[in-house]
């Protein structure tokens, strides 16, 4: 009440009193009262006709009414509105009476503050709306029970009734308080009523049971409630009970375990099936699960009958599933194949056949379903379109690997030996010419993934420096891209290093430029940083493809047009593009994710639509030294050695020896092996070394290099072809060549093989 004005009617006939009593009001701040004082209880009761007060102060010694039967009028007159006695020293035993017939409080005159006299209106206020939301609840109560089928009782803890309410058809209140059960209900029954509320008077326990009721032959079924009933002391004196009739619903129940049975007995000889067999009602709640169904989906009988079929097999309702059950209301059958859970939450693959179960009168009444697993054969057969589309695609690569390794060979040596012929060229056209020979070698790498693909085999791994793969994006970049387009690269300079496949991870930052550029058609910014970020615990929590420890980010960030947020999700699915027909296949970022994913990392993407997009690719960081490859260290210098170039491509064989020659060693050209024989004969002591391909007409190379060995046991061999499978491989090794210079190689990796043989 602080803060608001408290209303009073003041009832008393002595100005002494009225006039001490506003005197003390006045020096009360916290709250104003509104004193409306009168001396007679006719005026008071005219007062309360008229307007409502927040509490009443009452001298019960009036010129018009004496003692407690003032009390009891102005009570009568406002039953809601709390009522303060005033009394003297001697009359408190009067005060205590009209506190037993209603009063809130009572105050003795010569004794009150005005503090006092403001609490106590409070605490007299407070009470009255208590005592009015209690009366009011009481009432609800006793309406709600009144419409409902709820016997409410107390019983003491002799367990008679001493309160009823509601009681069962056949029984009055009268004829059960004072009564124990054993005075109303037969003998059994009544005994296992007592039993269970004595356990409750005994551990202070409630309990709920269901019980039966049998008078006259007829049994009644109840949901019985029995609490224990505590006193202000906490100490049990009886129990409280609520019981309600649930013999309808026991008949209901027993009529379908019966119905249930008749279907369990007609179905038993479906358990010898391994199909799984399930009958459901109307309302998809399972009325019989075979014992395949148990195998299938490891859920028991028990488990599943009642449940609902699409919360027990399914992770969430599908259209296809309510396709499924229009049609099979409809047409009375259906089938198909479905993708269902197992109790262990595991996929499964089923064929299902629905059929539509009617009862006598022709109206349906059930659905019947038979499930049989085809998860393993849907595996094998995905195993055997797999190994026949690979084996396609190896048997494509084979049969143009060849000419395509022959054709990059002379291009990628030309590009290294340009720049010997040339050496006085510009600066634009030595640029051009490392990126053709960047290219080329990037062409040769990827004839190599495709075959390595075909053949199952993972790229090649190294310890690499991706700064140096960044620089040089770069540049190829700022060659090829618009000249809208703005590149800019940002690489700290101890970046960790990663082990990946450089040809691989090549792709991944060229299809995301390509993309950034895609997004970018009037022109923006294209920037690709690299840093060293220690991912945590916290992190790894959040993203559940990464693991604590460090990786090396490579971020590819554009200011093109952005993704919307409603296909974010979807753009690593393959074959999804947003892009014009012809100009997109959708798979370069399902390659992107599967090459990251390969190297152990992951792949997150942050898009704003119209702001641009940020790709981040994560790698795991390794320790080591950057890992050279072949045509990184020097080249080596021949000291006039002769060399027996056995190929049938004139390319290759005019770039062989423009190559060799230009290291300073001396070339002898056979197209074919038996050329290649014939000249190793004449001049066996001169040649100091064979580089042999594979594949030749007229003579096998295998067998041009086994008729060398009959020759000159001794003879330095160097193998080499665009496509070696593994059974060639073994047969190299088995004739004694160690050494094999796959196609198409650049001339440090040509120069460095001569090196091995000839030392």
């Amino acid at each position: 009440m602080a803060g608001k004005n408290i209303k009073v009617l003041l009832v008393e006939d002595n100005p002494g009193d009225v006039f001490l009593l506003q005197d003390f009001l006045k020096e009360v701040t916290t709250v104003v009262v509104d004193l409306s004082p009168v001396d007679r209880l006719s005026e008071a009761l005219n007062y309360l006709a008229k307007e409502l007060f927040d509490v009443i102060l009452l001298d019960l010694s009036l010129p018009d009414s004496q003692g407690l039967e003032t009390f009891v009028i102005a009570h009568h007159q406002a039953k809601g509105t709390p009522i303060i006695v005033l009394t003297g020293i001697n009359d408190e035993t009067l005060a205590i009476r009209a506190m037993q017939e209603g009063a809130q409080d009572y105050l003795v005159k010569g004794q009150v503050t005005g503090d006092l006299l403001v609490r106590s209106m409070r605490y007299a206020i407070e009470r009255q709306r208590a005592d009015n939301a209690l009366r009011q609840s009481e009432e609800r109560f006793r309406v709600a029970l009144k419409n409902s089928p709820i016997f409410v009782y107390n019983q003491d803890c002799d367990l008679r009734y001493t309160w009823v309410y509601n009681p069962s058809s056949g029984l009055t209140v009268e004829g059960i308080l004072g009564k124990q059960d054993l005075d109303i209900i037969p003998v059994e029954d009544a005994q296992r009523l007592t039993t269970i509320k004595h356990g409750v008077l005994t551990t202070g326990i409630g309990m709920r049971e269901e019980v039966s009721i049998t008078i006259k032959d007829t049994t009644r079924y109840y949901d019985l409630t029995v609490e224990p009933l505590w006193n202000e002391s906490q100490e049990i004196v009886g129990v409280t009970c609520a019981s309600i009739d649930i013999s309808e619903r026991q008949a209901a129940l027993r009529e379908r375990k019966l119905a249930e049975e008749k279907i369990r007995e007609q179905a038993a000889l479906l358990d010898v099936t391994t199909d799984a067999i399930c009958l459901r009602d109307l309302n998809n709640q399972i009325i019989f699960w075979n014992k395949g169904a148990e195998t299938l989906y490891g859920w028991k009988a028990t488990e599943a009958w009642g449940k609902n079929a699409s919360e027990l097999l399914y992770d969430e309702p599908s259209p296809e599933i309510e396709a499924a059950l229009l049609q099979v209301i409809s047409k009375g059958k259906w089938q198909g194949e479905l993708t269902k859970l197992t109790k262990m939450d595991k996929e499964i693959l089923v064929a299902s056949r629905w059929s539509l179960v009617c009862d006598e009168q022709g109206k349906p009444k059930s659905i019947l379903s038979v499930d049989t697993d085809i998860t393993e054969k849907k595996h094998l057969e995905a195993q055997l379109f797999r190994a026949q589309r690979l084996e396609s695609i190896g048997t494509l690569a084979s049969g143009i690997a060849h000419d395509l390794n022959n054709i990059l060979t002379p291009i990628l040596a030309g590009a290294q030996l340009l720049p010997l012929k040339f050496p006085d060229v510009d600066e634009r056209t030595r640029h051009l010419l490392e990126i053709l020979e960047i290219n080329a070698r990037r062409g040769a790498d990827l004839v190599k993934q495709v075959l390595s693909f075909a053949r199952g085999v993972e790229g090649k791994r190294i310890t690499l420096q991706l700064r140096h793969l960044i620089v040089e994006l770069g540049k190829i970049l700022k060659e090829t891209f618009p000249k809208s387009i703005e590149i800019s690269t940002d690489v700290i300079q101890d970046l960790w290093m990663v082990s990946g496949d450089s040809t691989q991870l090549h792709q991944v930052l060229m299809n995301l430029c390509v993309n950034a550029r895609d997004a970018m058609a009037n022109g923006g910014s294209l920037s690709i940083s690299a840093e060293n970020v220690l991912i945590d615990e916290n992190y790894a929590r959040m993203n559940l493809e990464a693991k604590e420890g460090p990786y090396t980010v490579i971020t590819v960030s554009d200011t093109g047009t952005g993704i919307p947020r409603e296909i974010l999700d979807r753009i690593f699915e393959p074959f999804f593009t947003t892009k014009d027909v012809r100009q997109g296949t959708g798979l370069g970022l399902s390659t992107v994710l599967g090459i990251v994913k390969s190297h152990a990392g992951f792949v997150d993407v942050y898009s704003e639509l119209g702001s641009g997009t940020s790709f981040k690719v994560y790698l795991p960081a390794v320790e080591g030294m950057e890992t050279l490859t072949p045509e990184e260290l020097p080249p080596q210098t021949g000291h006039g050695e002769l060399i027996l170039v056995v190929d049938d491509e004139v390319a290759i064989q005019e770039i062989t020896r423009t190559s060799l020659e230009a290291y300073n060693y001396k070339i002898l050209i056979a197209s074919d092996g038996i050329e290649a024989i014939a000249l190793y004969a004449k001049n066996r002591d001169k040649i100091s070394a064979v580089l042999m391909d594979i594949m030749l007409p007229l003579l096998d190379g295998l067998i041009a290099i086994r008729t060398l060995r009959k020759i000159n046991p001794q003879v330095r061999i160097i193998a080499s072809s665009g496509l070696m499978s593994d059974n060639k491989l073994s047969a190299l090794a088995a004739i004694g060549v160690n050494t094999f210079l796959s196609k198409p190689y650049t001339v440090n990796e040509l120069l460095l093989s001569l090196q091995t043989v000839l030392s």
